[in-house]
């Protein structure tokens, strides 16, 4: 079944499955792939399934539809091709082939050069980390919500959470630790009880980050 992963950034936030014969793109809520983001018109493209091939046209939208950096009114899709509208990159993955998108709460993104397994604790060794602070280990803990007592390692160098197309942050790891920012949806994401803006915010061992209704730890050790 052919689907289509949207990514800022170089980070996934969702990954949709064509099921129907029209798919709807754009900013208003109604829309079948719902993208939070002013450059993004609220009908900005629409997606034409006809057996296995699929269509993709712009709406008149205001910024425009580009197809591996082409601006385009209707053309079709082949595997592979890159969308993009605004500042956002979105991949068509065509029918019949196998992917292995992570479908858990938390997405992981931009994995290391060479990544290595993890040991049993389920922390990267230093050999396996590409960006050579092997001593900083971090996770995430949710306290809160269906997923409460799951805990995920922070192991790449960005690791987005929440719920794509209500809201996300990232979590980024740089040389002397971790920050957090707000990428997309209007959850109103907060650290502490204060709001996570676009910029940058240092995460310290025992903050609390609130994500659309879901309470989660930072734990550094």
């Amino acid at each position: 079944m052919p689907k289509m992963i949207v990514s800022i950034d170089e980070v996934v936030i969702k990954e949709v499955q064509l099921t129907k014969e029209r798919t709807t793109l754009g900013r208003r809520p109604y829309n079948d792939i719902v993208i939070d983001n002013l450059a993004v018109s609220g009908e900005h493209a629409v997606l034409q399934m006809t057996g296995s091939e699929v269509f993709l046209e712009d709406l008149n939208s205001t910024n425009g539809t580009y197809i591996n950096g082409k601006a385009v009114k209707k053309q079709q899709l082949h595997n592979g091709d890159g969308i993009e509208i605004g500042k956002y990159k979105i991949k068509f993955v065509g029918d019949g082939v196998v992917d292995n998108f992570d479908k858990t709460m938390v997405v992981r993104a931009r994995p290391a050069v060479a990544p290595q397994a993890a040991p049993a604790s389920g922390y990267p060794t230093s050999a396996g980390d590409s960006t050579g602070i092997g001593a900083f280990h971090a996770a995430i803990k949710v306290l809160s919500g269906a997923a409460s007592g799951r805990e995920v390692p922070l192991t790449k160098v960005v690791t987005t959470i929440g719920k794509p197309g209500v809201a996300v942050a990232a979590i980024t790891r740089r040389q002397h630790g971790y920050v957090v920012h707000h990428v997309e949806g209007a959850g109103n994401p907060t650290l502490n009880g204060s709001p996570i803006g676009s910029d940058p915010i240092s995460l310290k061992n025992g903050d609390l980050v609130e994500l659309a209704g879901t309470q989660m730890q930072f734990v550094q050790t």
